[in-house]
């Protein structure tokens, strides 16, 4: 077998993608962090539409947000044409701190990146004040 090589168009699409590293396309990656008293969650979502493809809720605590992509190439050439579709669903769940509700989440969506605030309610510290000690 010395000499044969395997194009990668040889191997099903799945398998491909899996091997080139595109697998992970599929992911919806965010980041989450604190800025001041608010809780902000980015994710990259480019290529969709936020009015049609992505839907976001606060329940039990947990934030989730749900985007549609749809993409499609087309190609023409001398020899042919070429249609391609990309499409999927993708989903991630973040955990909310205690107190915070849907009617205070802000979403806004600019180059690909959709941005969620969450105001955190302050909690009064715990534990503060003086405890008195008894003789006995």
């Amino acid at each position: 077998m010395v000499g044969m090589r395997r194009d990668r168009f040889d191997m099903p699409e799945p398998f491909r993608r899996f091997f080139e590293g595109e697998w992970d396309a599929s992911w919806l990656r965010v980041e989450e962090f604190r800025d001041g008293p608010t809780m902000v969650v980015r994710a990259e979502l480019p290529g969709v539409d936020p009015d049609q493809d992505v839907d976001i809720t606060v329940r039990e605590g947990t934030l989730h947000i749900r985007a549609e992509r749809r993409e499609r190439t087309e190609e023409k050439t001398k020899s042919g044409y070429r249609s391609e579709f990309r499409y999927g669903s993708f989903s991630r769940n973040v955990t909310l701190p205690p107190g915070c509700r849907q009617e205070d989440v802000t979403a806004t969506y600019r180059d690909g990146v959709l941005e969620v605030r969450i105001p955190v309610p302050q909690e009064p510290p715990a534990g503060t004040g003086k405890v008195n000690i008894s003789r006995g």
